[in-house]
Order: structure tokens, then C-alpha cells, then sequence
């Protein structure tokens, strides 16, 4: 059981990541590509929901050279449906088959906000958790993490996937976000959670200025030495704001996440992997020539 102990919030940067008792480096940016077995996603809902269709999608992540496949189960676009967590762990169990039938030596991370799920999935065979409500969903979530001892994402969210975009308001957005991060942060400390990835939760609770700001004083998100991971993928700040849908809004997430990685992002969250990994490269042959 994960007990509090005092620790500082803010250690030397930490380049690398447990996986599963390999060392994995953060120095080189990574690419997270996106499985969602969801009917509802904003962008892929329905996309894959059988067998044929995942294993497909599970081999372009690979191919196009991904780090790390997240695979998600429930729908966390504004105003999703709830659903149960059996719901929830069958469509996840039924992905996570088919992703180690395939790769077993995949690096997986799963999104929930649930403990239970949590356990679950890395007895499965999954390396990381993703927790969109950075815990506030889950009261057990934290202590869960500890007990598992695997590298955790923590992402800031203002209220609900059902509520977060009803009149979401900041006084000072960054200032905020760092303060509620931070917080969570000094908590996992004391249970005793090594690796820790901060996430400011584009397009979760906020609105787009919230967004940008965010994106603008990125680097300020790098105080806490650690990870800092990035989810712009098609999302509405990008599309609403080019007058466009998600299908035709690769290019603006591209560009997005270029300034992301100048601005000290490691880790790209995305649906379109060879894109991602081509943004990294001119980014690496710009900055690290």
C-alpha cells in the first residue's frame, strides 16, 4: 500500500521513464498514437470497434513509429455519455488483446480515470496510466499508482468530460493550472510515485483563448522538471479556428505541435503518427544540428 512520506514536489528533471524495468529516455521527443475504442470520440469514434479494425489500426501506429500506443475506452470529448466501468473495461480488454496478440513488447498506455481500470490494465500487460481528471475523479487513483508503481500522467481538467466545457472560466489560466498540477504533483510525491508526466489538458474545461495561453507559456509548465505531454490532435482550438472539421485539420495540428516541441513539450499525443514522428525529426534537425 502506497503510504505519504515528505518529498519536495520539484526533483532534478527526470529524462527517463520505468517501463516495466526498462529505462525509457524523454530526452528525444516521443510519439503517443491514439487507439480510441469509443463509439463517441470526436475525431475516430466508431472507427474501431472490431477485432479486424483495431489490429489494423494497432499496426499503422507501429509501423509509422510510435512510442507509445494509448488506448482509451471511454469517450472523453465535451458532453460524452457515462458509461459503466465494466462497459469501459471490456471495450479496453477487448483492445489490449488484440495490441499484445500482436506486439508484445508494446509500450501501452491507457486512458481512464478509474482506479479500478487502472489495476486492471497493467495486470494486462499495459505500461502507463493516463488520468485525465488527474485523480479528481477517482479519490483512490493516486494511491493505486503508488501501489502499482508505474509511470502516471497527470492532466488538468476543470470539472467533467459531461460539464467541462459549460462556461469553463479562469482568473489567471496558467497560474491556475500550475497551482492545481502542482498540488497533485506534491501528493504523488508523498504516496511515493516515481514517474510522473504533467498534461495542461488542451481543450479540457477551457476555452480557446485558454488554449493558446496555454500553448504560449508552455515553457513555464517546465518548473516542475518533468515530462511535459502534449494533446492538440484535431481538436477544436485548431479547427474552429481555421474554419475547418477535424478530418481537415492535420495541418494545423502539425504546426501546433512544432511550436509545442519548441516550447519544451516531450511527449506528442496524436492521431496521425507519421506526421508526428516527421515533425520531430525537422525539429530535432533544427534545434540538436
Amino acid at each position: 500500500m502506497g503510504r505519504l512520506t515528505s518529498h519536495s514536489s520539484v526533483s532534478k528533471m527526470n529524462k527517463h521513464l520505468n517501463i516495466k524495468g526498462k529505462l525509457l529516455s524523454t530526452q528525444r521527443p516521443l510519439i503517443m498514437g491514439i487507439l480510441n475504442i469509443t463509439p463517441d470520440s470526436f475525431f475516430d469514434g466508431g472507427k474501431y470497434e472490431y477485432t479486424t479494425e483495431i489490429q489494423k489500426r494497432v499496426r499503422e501506429i507501429v509501423d509509422e513509429g510510435a512510442d507509445i500506443i494509448d488506448i482509451g475506452a471511454y469517450s472523453s470529448r465535451p458532453g460524452a455519455v457515462d458509461i459503466s466501468e465494466e462497459e469501459e473495461w471490456n471495450r479496453l480488454k477487448r483492445g489490449l488483446d488484440v495490441i499484445f496478440e500482436e506486439y508484445d513488447d508494446a509500450i501501452v498506455s491507457v486512458d481512464t480515470f478509474r482506479s479500478g481500470i487502472a489495476t486492471r490494465a497493467i495486470e494486462a500487460g499495459a505500461a502507463i496510466i493516463n488520468d485525465i481528471s488527474g485523480g479528481d475523479l477517482d479519490k483512490d487513483m493516486f494511491q493505486t499508482i503508488a501501489q502499482l508503481n508505474v509511470p502516471y500522467i497527470v492532466m488538468h481538467m476543470q470539472g467533467t468530460p459531461q460539464t467541462m466545457q459549460d462556461n469553463p472560466s479562469y482568473n489567471n489560466t496558467i497560474s491556475e493550472i500550475i497551482f492545481d498540477l502542482s498540488k497533485k504533483i506534491d501528493t504523488l510525491r508523498q504516496y511515493g510515485v516515481k514517474d510522473i508526466i504533467i498534461d495542461p489538458g488542451f481543450g479540457f474545461g477551457k476555452l480557446p483563448n485558454d488554449n493558446y495561453s496555454i500553448l504560449n507559456n508552455l515553457e513555464k509548465f517546465t518548473i516542475f522538471e518533468l515530462p511535459i505531454l502534449v494533446g492538440l490532435s484535431r481538436k477544436s482550438m485548431i479547427y474552429k479556428t481555421i474554419d475547418s472539421t477535424p478530418d481537415n485539420s492535420l495541418n494545423g495540428t502539425t504546426v501546433l505541435n512544432a511550436l509545442a516541441l519548441a516550447k519544451g513539450a516531450n511527449i506528442l499525443r496524436v492521431h496521425d503518427v507519421r506526421e508526428a514522428v516527421e515533425c520531430v525529426k525537422l525539429y530535432e534537425r533544427c534545434y540538436h544540428s
